[in-house]
């Protein structure tokens, strides 16, 4: 197979910003894989908290190109022969394989691996602001979306007021995302409150490895779920004693393989499984929506939150980010109009 790859930066339709950091466009790295004339496609979305770019995915894909071979079935032994590293390159080679499958075979991805097509609805990602910027933010969105994942962590003692705010202008299921701002007293507090609050999940409130979360689970008035903490399938049977599900995002885990052990682990562990992503174009939100009829929840609207998506192919249909019936991974590149 012969590969090839380039950087793309994304714009973002608004300002992003998590407990963490704030984005006004993302660099993400996408791959072009050929076998017999036929183009198998792939994006990475690298992720800066574990000290990954867009130019150390470039720099992995170039480097062992040579390790491919020449067989896109062959998924598992590709993926053996590539370095253990840079998990959102992994994840963009992996994808452009399925592309490839798919395409040859002339199935879409979600049949190749002999999946339903529609999963659960994505929720929409509303950015942490003041509470009355979130609640209008959030009313905006009206009835587009079905659920909402409120981003918190501000450290600044207004958490609770951020969901209820929100809670007063949509009816709807809500998600937290903490970004591992909180301390465990915090968590104690809060989490009895915005079970009051309806909120089904909180995801990631506390330091990656802290020594709280086994109390945390065993006391959280609503369910934890673990980003974080949880990249690959290493990481799960760990996650089952901190935490009531895991977060599998496919920048994080390396692909959709891996994703999909992820998640049978997960499932034998008793784990509850959402389905996360990166500000990404449809390029790699079309490999999360193929595979997501496994998961409890779903979080793919990161082709959503950029001004321009250069990958259409992925539908939103009542809420729900649906994969093509077309073969592979169904998504075209079209040139940005501007």
């Amino acid at each position: 197979m012969e590969a090839s790859a380039r950087i793309v930066t994304l714009e973002l339709a608004e300002t992003f910003v998590i407990a963490r950091e704030s984005s006004d466009e993302e660099r993400v790295v996408q791959v072009e894989l050929t076998h017999s004339g036929v183009r198998g496609h792939g994006e990475a979305a690298p992720i800066a908290r574990y000290r990954e770019s867009a130019e150390s995915a470039l720099a992995y894909i170039e480097e062992h190109a040579h390790l491919l071979g020449d067989d896109p079935f062959a998924i598992e032994a590709v993926m053996e022969r590539l370095p253990s590293k840079e998990f959102a390159a992994r994840a963009a080679i992996d994808a452009a394989l399925h592309d490839l499958q798919g395409k040859l075979a002339s199935l879409p991805v979600w049949r190749l691996l002999g999946l339903h097509r529609d999963g659960p609805p994505t929720s929409w990602t509303i950015w942490l602001g003041d509470p009355d910027d979130m609640a209008r933010r959030a009313e905006k969105v009206g009835g587009r979306f079905k659920r909402l994942k409120l981003k918190l962590g501000a450290r600044d003692g207004l958490d609770v007021e951020r969901v209820r705010a929100v809670r007063g202008v949509a009816d709807i299921p809500l998600q937290v995302d903490v970004n591992e701002a909180w301390s465990l007293d915090e968590a104690l507090d809060a989490l009895p409150q915005l079970a009051k609050l309806g909120v089904e999940y909180c995801e990631q409130p506390l330091p990656a490895g802290d020594d709280g979360g086994l109390r945390l689970k065993r006391e959280s008035a609503v369910p934890v779920y673990v980003d974080e903490d949880c990249h690959t399938l290493a990481d799960v049977a760990a996650c089952a004693e901190r935490a009531h599900g895991i977060n599998v995002k496919l920048a994080k885990s390396g692909g959709i393989r891996e994703a999909m052990r992820m998640v049978h682990a997960a499932r034998a562990l008793g784990l509850g499984c959402m389905l996360g992503c990166m500000v990404e174009s449809g390029l790699g939100i079309a490999a999360g929506a193929h595979v997501a009829s496994l998961f409890d929840h779903v979080d793919l609207d990161g082709n959503i939150l950029i001004a321009h998506d250069p990958w259409p192919g992925v539908a939103f249909v009542d809420g729900v980010q649906r994969p093509s019936a077309e073969p592979g991974l169904g998504v075209h590149a079209i040139p940005d109009p501007r």
